[in-house]
């Protein structure tokens, strides 16, 4: 019986090999990836700093031992160079590679700014474990880290950074912190908040340089602004990692387009989920969270041991991780036209985002009102 292949090792492909296992044992699968086969948990990258922790104290479990767990053959440090979904098989750096079923769990790239200078080079992104171990090293005896993007992972790694004494500048064009989370009024709570730990933000800002200062660098913004830094950090976002799929024939958006079974309309018989894959057809979902990647997990699993199963992703509220300021958000379905409507709370802000009807179809918690997630979570219409 030729193999179930997953390729890419984080918690998309990970997981649905979990979720396999659970329906069928025996089934051969071979994981390919890039990195050295070990799991670890992907979102703890940006709040491990202050916990002390290392890149090796992030590794859960260590191949060997996780090949064991999931009864599969994992392939480390292995670069695919093509997708040949026409023969059902991939190439590898390490040979050909046929397959009964293909999984696309590639996950994302950072996107990176067009940024002139010597030092533009030298901007770090934590986007894997390895890019977390270079960031930790970087930082040795470091103070000050300028982070480019006030977004979700800009604003986690921004408090975690405080809470572990490191001075915090924050520059973002937008006007406001998760800008694309949070309305006005909750967003002004959130940066209130954050400013009071001590994160410095700088709005409205681009930053058009970075050139090496000494041992750091000195950041000028299209304004003419300059602003010292020992290390710069960019959190501007990340861009489905479609390379392989396109140059294969799937169809692309705005990441590789599949159905509600996961599956690519031109090779029933290649599936992706995860950060990669737009889901629901052209124009559908890209969720690059925890809980939607384990409910496609599920759903795939299902269909890959036999019994096709559609992806359902009920309201996911997204928790971002910044003690300074407890926050959650549940956005509204996709295509649903409404506006928020917000109110304080005894010490934060409740905003529902009423459809036109006014019935509340999304939600976005700060402060004490994020007590209320659950709650209001059960209440919401399903995203999908």
């Amino acid at each position: 019986m030729k193999p179930v292949v997953i390729l890419g090792s984080g918690l998309a492909g990970i997981s649905v090999v979990r979720e396999l296992r659970k329906l069928d044992a025996a089934r051969p699968v071979i994981i390919v990836t890039l990195d050295d086969g070990g799991f670890y948990s992907k979102p703890n990258l940006s709040n491990a700093l202050a916990s002390g922790k290392s890149a090796v104290q992030l590794a859960l479990t260590p191949r060997e031992g996780l090949a064991a767990q999931l009864k599969a053959e994992i392939r480390p440090h292995t670069r695919v160079t093509h997708l040949l979904p026409a023969e059902s098989a991939i190439e590898t750096d390490g040979g050909r590679i046929e397959y009964e079923k293909l999984v696309l769990a590639l996950g994302a790239q950072p996107l990176r700014l067009p940024i002139e200078g010597d030092g533009a080079a030298a901007v770090l992104a934590v986007n894997n474990l390895a890019d977390y171990a270079v960031f930790r090293d970087r930082l040795e005896g470091r103070q000050r880290v300028a982070i480019l993007g006030a977004g979700l992972i800009g604003c986690e790694f921004a408090n975690d950074l405080r809470i572990a004494g490191i001075e915090v500048d924050v520059f973002d064009l937008a006007p406001q912190p998760l800008g694309r989370l949070l309305p006005p009024r909750a967003a002004e709570f959130f940066r209130r908040k954050l400013e009071a730990a001590g994160v410095r933000f700088h709005f409205d800002t681009s930053i058009a340089r970075i050139d090496r200062l000494g041992d750091g660098f000195r950041l000028t913004d299209k304004q003419g602004g300059s602003h010292a830094a020992d290390l710069v950090l960019s959190a501007v976002g990340l861009k489905p990692e479609t390379t392989l799929a396109q140059a294969a024939g799937l169809k692309v958006g705005r990441g590789i387009v599949v159905d509600r079974r996961l599956a690519s309309a031109d090779f029933p018989e290649v599936f992706a989920l995860g950060d990669c894959a737009e889901v629901g057809g052209a124009g559908g979902l890209v969720l690059p969270f925890v809980l939607p990647i384990m409910a496609a997990a599920r759903a795939l699993a299902k269909t890959l041991a036999g019994t096709p199963t559609d992806v359902a992703y009920p309201a996911m509220p997204v928790v971002v991780k910044t003690p300074a300021c407890p926050t959650a958000v549940c956005p509204p379905p996709a295509g649903v036209q409404g506006a928020w409507r917000e109110e304080p709370t005894a010490d934060g802000v409740k905003a529902l985002f009423e459809d036109a009807a006014g019935r509340p179809v999304g939600f976005a918690l700060t402060g004490s009102a994020a007590a209320e997630r659950q709650a209001l979570g059960a209440s919401m219409p399903a995203w999908l």
